[in-house]
């Protein structure tokens, strides 16, 4: 099963409110923003990152879920976790872990070595945009929809705004 027919199976089971939007296959967050329409607040950029764990603990992997208009926060991030620190994971551990490209990676873990956090600022957007786990498929979900299925548990604050210049 691939990863937009896990995404796809999920809602369905769960009842949520979703539409699926094919487009160009693209997986930068301001340009597909662009073309599905939608606030770039609204969108979710996933990123798998490696979080170095306190007293030579195993590092763990860590799903990050943050706005497309903000950038992560390495540091909140790795403390979401119980971590000291973060950086981005290995292409082919990310690629491993979420079994999709990246720009594809959608909002959800199906694999339990890989923790899910979402930062706080997504509660509040109505609709969440994601490319889901194919570069020419998004899905529109209702964000309430969105934080019923993923639980409360997995907010955080590990975003930062980026500064917008004139």
């Amino acid at each position: 099963m691939t990863t937009f027919e896990k995404i796809t199976a999920l809602l369905d089971q769960q009842q949520a409110s979703y539409r699926v939007v094919e487009h160009e296959a693209i997986g930068q967050t301001e340009q597909i923003s662009q073309i599905r329409g939608n606030l770039l607040g609204q969108a979710a950029k996933a990123m798998v990152l490696e979080v170095s764990m306190p007293d030579g603990a195993p590092s763990r992997q860590l799903l990050a879920i943050v706005p497309g208009d903000c950038r992560i926060n390495f540091k909140s991030a790795a403390r979401a976790i119980g971590g000291k620190k973060s950086s981005f994971a290995a292409p082919e551990l990310a690629q491993a872990l979420t079994g999709c490209v990246m720009g594809a990676v959608p909002p959800f873990s199906f694999d339990d070595r890989l923790a899910l956090r979402v930062d706080t600022r997504l509660q509040q957007i109505g609709t969440l945009w994601f490319n889901a786990g194919e570069l020419d498929k998004s899905i529109a979900l209702a964000v309430d929809d969105y934080f019923r299925i993923v639980g409360e548990g997995c907010c955080a604050d590990i975003a930062t705004p980026i500064a917008v210049t004139a």
